[in-house]
């Protein structure tokens, strides 16, 4: 019954998906909907694409190892991101009308700069979407009892689908639906199994007092660990162009913030929820943390609650899953067809464009799957995906958007020299500075050189 009941969401999702077509009548429908998206269709896809599986499966898992100082990134950090771009980013963002980040790196610092944008959004993006296979198949292997790479492949069909059709109108439409999955299925959880662990008394006398220290240690080590933390995600990820998307696919400037603003408040409210059901797992199932923390709630789901919270969990999660998926799949997808593989061809129909984009689809899925078929930490892969970002667009972003600064050879610089020194740092050569850190400091300086050295050199 309930593998059943998860297959026929799968299927409606599939649905929607091919319905989503009919509005899908050039390339600007395709990428952000034709910028005609609602206030509560907006709502709906900016927290359903950032509820994802790091959300239920990765934060619970972390939190049941070592409490809030382990979860800042998300639902934290988060959150954090969808307020600033709210207050920030969000108005100038819209007025600019260009279809992908790597456009605003063209325009703002030349040609040079957009094919280093991309490549850098494109490789960032794989982390994250291999993340959400990882988690479908992980659902599905204990659902049905598939094996896990056989359920990872499943799942990338299943979201490349309707992806591939629907494209940013898919992604809505569906997104909507699961975001109302997402609430119902997490809620009744709580509700359900709360009274089970003894009530909220119990839950927190039997937590280690520690677990609810939202502050670091005194130390240097200790706070620069905690501020790299917040500027993962928190930072890192609003240079991203699932987040240029939402913002661009509204009808209005004031729909834009107005959405970013209320997923922000949402994503922070359900977000901590996870956290809650890890703790009520430490609770009901003790020790079972200790040998896969990612598999905690999915077991804790199905051995302590009824059948219809059952059904609504792992919907939610599911929806959860997609709606993640099928956004993040799609965002590197249009950067590569806009800003690497159509400067290439030369002018081209709008039709070639849409046919290019949906290709560019399948290539990033592709690639996404290998990675996930190799790695298993759903966490750990959407934070590298963030500090990605963080190290290398972030400095250019906000000096183009706010200082009309720097030139090709500062916005150059900045990125090469962030992303070299992230990865050197964070692979190869420990500083006693966390990676992230590092790599933005190199950015900055990068950035303030190129500008000094070539003032008057843009394109």
């Amino acid at each position: 019954m309930l593998l059943a009941s998860v297959l026929v969401y799968i299927a409606i999702t599939l649905a929607i998906g091919i319905y989503s077509t009919r509005y899908v009548q050039n390339s600007r429908d395709f990428i952000v909907a034709g910028n005609r998206l609602p206030l509560y269709l907006e709502i709906g896809t900016v927290f359903a694409t950032w509820f994802g599986a790091e959300s239920v499966l990765g934060a619970s898992s972390k939190m049941t190892e070592g409490g809030l100082l382990r979860v800042i990134e998300d639902p934290f950090g988060a959150s954090l991101c969808l307020i600033l771009v709210a207050i920030f980013f969000a108005r100038p963002l819209y007025r600019l009308k260009l279809l992908t980040f790597g456009d605003f790196y063209r325009e703002k610092y030349g040609r040079a700069a957009e094919a280093i944008a991309a490549v850098t959004l494109i490789i960032s993006y794989f982390g994250w979407v291999a993340a959400q296979m990882i988690a479908m198949g992980i659902i599905l292997h204990l659902l049905s009892g598939l094996e896990v790479h056989t359920a990872i492949v499943l799942s990338f069909l299943i979201v490349v689908a309707y992806t591939f059709l629907g494209g940013m109108w898919a992604v809505s439409l569906t997104d909507f639906i699961q975001s109302v999955f997402i609430v119902a299925g997490i809620v009744f959880a709580v509700i359900e199994l709360l009274p089970q662990a003894g009530g909220w008394h119990s839950v927190i006398g039997s937590t280690p007092p520690e677990f609810f220290s939202f502050l670091p240690e005194h130390g240097f080590a200790g706070w620069m660990e905690y501020l790299a933390a917040w500027i993962t995600i928190g930072l890192g990820s609003i240079p991203q162009q699932d987040v240029y998307q939402r913002v661009m696919a509204s009808r209005s400037e004031k729909v834009a913030v107005q959405a970013s603003y209320s997923a922000g408040l949402l994503y922070l409210f359900i977000g901590l929820l996870p956290l809650l059901l890890g703790l009520m797992a430490r609770v009901l199932m003790p020790g079972y943390a200790e040998t896969d923390p990612q598999l905690l709630l999915p077991h804790l789901i199905m051995q302590k609650t009824s059948l219809f919270v059952q059904i609504l969990f792992f919907g939610a999660l599911v929806s959860a899953i997609m709606s993640t998926a099928s956004g993040a799949t799609l965002a590197p997808a249009v950067i590569l067809s806009e800003n690497l593989l159509k400067p290439r061809f030369g002018k081209m129909t709008d039709k070639k464009l849409l046919l290019l984009s949906r290709l560019s689809v399948l290539f990033v899925a592709a690639i996404s799957l290998s990675l996930a078929l190799l790695r298993k930490d759903i966490y750990e892969l959407v934070g590298e995906a963030s500090a990605i970002s963080m190290v290398s667009l972030f400095v250019p972003l906000v000096a183009g958007l706010f200082f009309k600064s720097g030139n090709q050879w500062a916005a150059v610089l900045s990125m090469l020299a962030g992303l070299f020194t992230w990865i050197v740092c964070n692979y190869f050569f420990e500083t006693g500075i966390p990676p992230i850190l590092a790599g933005t400091i190199a950015s900055l300086a990068g950035f303030m050189a190129g500008a000094v050295l070539r003032p008057s050199i843009r394109r």
